[in-house]
């Protein structure tokens, strides 16, 4: 044989590996889960959901391709990193190995399972030639994260991993929301605390009824304030394993409202009652809307320091906006910061729906609750409106109600929308605010309840 031919030869064979470990390297080879063809399939639906039906596109899209892209096959190891297990010595509190599970199998030459199981009981083995003996329980397996090769997303994800983007939205929240139908109205506030109604029934019904700790209880219970920003917080706070699940169920429902909300808003007020036209609200003054969200700030930081983070960050942003002397931060923090942390929240909440941990019971048990919880709260402001409309002598229109919920202005909307519907001339956009406000209140104060009282549980 000669050199030519040799040459050649070697030179197709080189080009043979490089196509073999391209084509080992695509997501085609290494797709093999089903569940993330089917997440794939339901991020196409919030895709429909957000650009064709336009519900909630600013929630709703960063959500769906946040879930689109983290479930194309081998993605997750680009954009995280790659995901394994770190095994810890208790006694000296020193790492003594990380790896995929198939790593460590190698590394302690016994299979994952078997590892685990061998911990518990204590065992002896040989790393790099020495002989090792440990005791039982002496070593301990760390629950799947990722370990190394850090990627974009995992980076970004602090943002949530920290509980920073949470504060940073309300305080753009704070920045865009006008409390003057609220200070006009302050009946309005009873509304917003009967939309909690939700939160604590599922609370009770999760830890009574279905068996989940008080810490799980009430971060799943959290969902029914249909405030995606306290969910997150709550969670990361209580049951951070049940993170995923609770931020898209939080986020979809927010996104969802017209179809959640409207069914019920007809179901539990007649015809009349949504012809209701409410009377004009009074002028409220530069100076009460600069004492309020100081004046809200120091009683529910008094008696409920754990709701601050959030609220306070609400309140923070309402000044800015109220005080007329800082337009450019409220400006920013409205605008450009609010988008900014907005994209990258909604796609990191996205990004947690992994076909493998999202399509299990346990999640679904969770999405379930989370709806029951958004339905209690939509009902539970429905029937306080209601009875308040009794007591006004019928100058309140139950529509409002639905707007207790703490989705701004989304479920203000959603009152007005169904209004109309029924006498194009009936306005209710600022009377549904002022429950729409509380109902933010409110779902911050509850989260701050459940942080202080789950715990002790």
């Amino acid at each position: 044989m000669n050199l030519g031919t040799i040459l050649a030869s070697e030179f197709w064979q080189s080009i043979g590996e490089s196509l073999a470990n391209l084509w080992q390297q695509t997501g085609v080879f290494q797709g093999t889960d089903w569940r993330n063809y089917v997440m794939i399939l339901i991020s196409f639906i919030l895709f429909y959901l957000a650009i064709v039906k336009k519900f909630e596109p600013l929630l709703l899209l960063p959500i769906a391709f946040g879930m689109f892209i983290v479930n194309i096959p081998g993605a997750y190891g680009v954009l995280f990193g790659t995901k394994g297990y770190i095994v810890t010595d208790t006694l000296s509190n020193t790492e003594v190995a990380r790896g995929t599970a198939e790593e460590l199998a190698k590394y302690f030459n016994m299979n994952f399972d078997g590892l685990a199981a061998a911990m518990k009981e204590g065992f002896t083995v040989t790393l790099s030639g020495v002989p090792y003996t440990f005791a039982a329980e002496q070593l301990s397996l760390s629950s799947e994260t990722v370990i190394r090769d850090f990627g974009l997303f995992y980076y970004i994800y602090k943002g949530v991993d920290w509980v920073i983007f949470p504060p940073i939205i309300f305080l753009g929240i704070g920045c865009m929301t006008d409390f003057g139908p609220l200070i006009a109205n302050p009946k309005s506030m009873f509304i917003g605390a009967a939309a909690q109604l939700g939160i604590f029934v599922t609370f009770f019904g999760a830890l009574c009824l279905l068996g989940f700790t008080p810490m799980e209880s009430g971060a799943i219970a959290i969902i029914g304030g249909a405030d995606g920003p306290t969910a997150i917080y709550v969670t990361k706070k209580l049951a951070e394993d049940l993170l995923p699940a609770i931020a898209i169920s939080a986020y979809s429902y927010m996104a969802l409202i017209p179809i959640i909300q409207k069914p019920i808003m007809r179901l539990l007020t007649t015809d009349k009652e949504r012809r209701i036209k409410m009377k004009q609200l009074r002028t409220v003054s530069k100076l009460e809307k600069i004492i309020f969200p100081i004046a809200v700030s120091l009683v529910v930081g008094l008696l409920l320091p754990d709701a601050m983070p959030l609220l306070g960050m609400l309140m923070l942003g309402n000044l800015l906006k109220e005080s007329g002397v800082t337009a450019r931060l409220s400006d920013t923090a409205s605008n450009g910061l609010m988008n900014t942390v907005t994209i990258f929240l909604g796609v990191m909440v996205g990004s947690k729906a992994i076909g493998a941990t999202f399509l299990a019971w346990s999640t679904i048990k969770i999405i379930i609750l989370g709806l029951l919880a958004f339905c209690l709260g939509t009902t539970g402001g429905l029937l306080c409106a209601k009875l308040m409309n009794r007591i006004s002598g019928g100058q309140i229109n139950p529509l409002i109600g639905s707007a207790g919920v703490s989705a701004v202005p989304m479920a203000a909307r959603i009152s007005q929308d169904v209004g109309r519907e029924y006498d194009p001339d009936n306005h209710l956009l600022m009377h549904a605010m002022g429950p729409n406000v509380a109902g933010v209140i409110g779902s911050a104060i509850a989260a701050g309840v459940l942080l202080a009282v789950c715990p002790l549980l």
